[in-house]
């Protein structure tokens, strides 16, 4: 499967002034295969592959002290080869289970600076608060879901996937078609690797859905590594009511009627932590970083995966949902969150959205986005009509807004006078890096 964070590994490979680098993602996004596939093709010597949580019995090797060239001549012992620089790479596997070797990479860096060195952990963020994280002597990079692109790629649909990359259209209908079939087979499938494989392999939804199953109960046993800091019902409860209410402002109390609110406050920040969903602030579009404006107290999520998310609203088993009517079942959520999950893989970790900071006004445009010093506002329209109040009065409110987008199911167009832009729903993944 071709992932495109596989660019950026090459990239990091070639710097002059390299240092270690950590991958952060979820479980189950595809971390370990791709360092692997990376190391194989881009490698001309050995891949050194140390699996913290399969094998505890490492951990001891950075109990003693944490200097490096101790530490390359103990894991050379135990992998059997010699670790050469320049040409290997050395891969820190679930590096979470072993804070100690999270500490040791600035050491690394420091000492044989020379040497290929990438971890790869989830629940790092839990390992993190106990720790001093080495600032400065180590690169990081967030891995996410398969996006769209990349689930053409792997289904057969190259030509699809380089049109949209390449060409800011308009297609003809026909195309549009096919291409929002294909959309509507990610909304159901999603970007978890195991889920898109089977897929490409069997073209078969049951056994995607069962997947997706396995993988949701996965997360709830990974509960019990946190669950000293919550009560692990409401985690469950959390986790449930969070991706029913994906796109709506979060109300703490609205979540759990059976916990207080400190209880549930706890268990969201715990499943944020895990990385199970993320954060959308409300921020002014009043100017840039727009973090600076940003909310801690009005805030909207986006979860990990649409097709998890699609099987925790229930697609297994509500049949009535034609699979073309997705994109504005369950109150246009799973546009919402294609687009958010899209934006966030394309290199927008934080996301913001605007709300209307006026007693009893409902307006609210679904995203703002930084690009080239300028703020994009993003309307997410999922069905083939509706007006843009909200758009329009956030371009109104807000002249230093140059432009914004609406994206529709189908339409292509623009408004100069109105600073507007249509596109497809499927054209979200490229308005970072496209026009």
């Amino acid at each position: 499967m071709k992932r495109n964070i596989t660019e950026k590994l090459i990239s990091w490979k070639n710097k002059a002034t390299r240092k270690p680098l950590i991958i952060r993602g979820a479980r189950q996004v595809g971390k370990t295969y791709t360092v692997l596939d990376f190391g194989k093709t881009h490698f001309a010597g050995n891949i050194h592959h140390f699996n913290f949580e399969k094998f505890p019995e490492l951990h001891s090797i950075f109990d003693q002290n944490l200097d490096s060239n101790r530490i390359i001549s103990e894991l050379e012992l135990a992998g059997g080869k010699k670790i050469t620089p320049g040409t290997d790479l050395l891969f820190f596997d679930e590096i979470q289970e072993c804070p100690k070797a999270i500490l040791a990479l600035r050491y690394f860096y420091e000492e044989n600076p020379d040497l290929h060195i990438i971890a790869a952990g989830s629940l790092l963020e839990f390992a993190l608060k106990n720790i001093s994280f080495p600032v400065g002597r180590l690169q990081t990079l967030s891995m996410h879901p398969m996006t769209f692109e990349e689930f053409l790629l792997t289904t057969g649909n190259e030509l699809l996937a380089e049109k949209i990359k390449l060409s800011d259209g308009p297609f003809s209908e026909a195309v549009i078609n096919r291409i929002n079939n294909e959309m509507y087979n990610y909304f159901i499938v999603g970007g978890m690797p195991e889920c898109v494989a089977t897929y490409a392999s069997s073209g078969s939804f049951i056994d995607v859905l069962q997947l997706q199953t396995d993988l949701i109960s996965a997360f709830r046993q990974d509960f019990s590594k946190y669950s000293g800091h919550s009560d692990k019902r409401c985690l469950n409860s959390v986790l449930n009511s969070v991706a029913k209410k994906t796109g709506e402002q979060i109300k703490y109390a609205r979540l759990s009627e059976d916990f207080t609110n400190p209880t549930i406050k706890k268990a969201f920040e715990l499943l944020e932590m895990a990385r199970i969903f993320s954060k959308v602030k409300a921020a002014s579009p009043a100017g840039i970083p727009l973090g600076a404006s940003a909310s801690e107290k009005i805030f909207k999520t986006v979860f990990l995966d649409i097709g998890l998310l699609s099987n925790l609203n229930g697609f297994s088993s509500d049949k009535t949902v034609p699979k073309q009517q997705l994109s504005s079942a369950w109150n246009g959520k799973l546009a919402e969150q294609f687009v958010g999950q899209e934006l966030r893989a394309s290199g927008n970790d934080n996301l913001y959205y605007w709300v209307r900071d006026k007693r009893g006004s409902s307006a609210e445009t679904d995203y703002i986005i930084e690009k080239d010093g300028k703020i994009i506002p993003i309307e997410v329209k999922s069905g083939k009509s509706g007006k843009l109040k909200s758009l329009h009065l956030l371009l109104k409110t807000f002249p230093n807004v140059q432009n914004a987008f609406a994206l529709t199911v189908d339409k292509y167009g623009e408004i100069p006078e109105q600073k507007i832009k249509f596109r497809p729903l499927f054209y979200a993944g490229t308005l970072v890096s496209g026009s």
